[in-house]
């Protein structure tokens, strides 16, 4: 077990306030419109999708969707 934080009364010293960066928490949520498709992939690139999304704890869709939009992206 760790050892308790010792806190004493000491000043802090010079304190810099500085300007609040952070953008407001709607536009943190970024929803780029999504359309449904099917999609036969062989199953041993499914496997690795989720082998991979396993081990990252995140879905596999997801990896396979951000796959393609890189590649629009580079593409485009």
């Amino acid at each position: 077990m760790k050892k308790p934080i010792q806190y004493t009364d000491e000043p802090i010293g010079e304190i810099k306030i500085i300007k609040d960066f952070l953008p407001p928490p709607d536009k943190l949520v970024f929803r780029r419109k999504s359309v449904k498709v099917t999609l036969a992939l062989d199953a041993e690139s499914v496997d690795f999708f989720k082998k991979i999304a396993q081990r990252n704890h995140v879905p596999y869709q997801t990896m396979i969707r951000s796959l393609i939009n890189s590649y629009v992206a580079k593409y485009q």
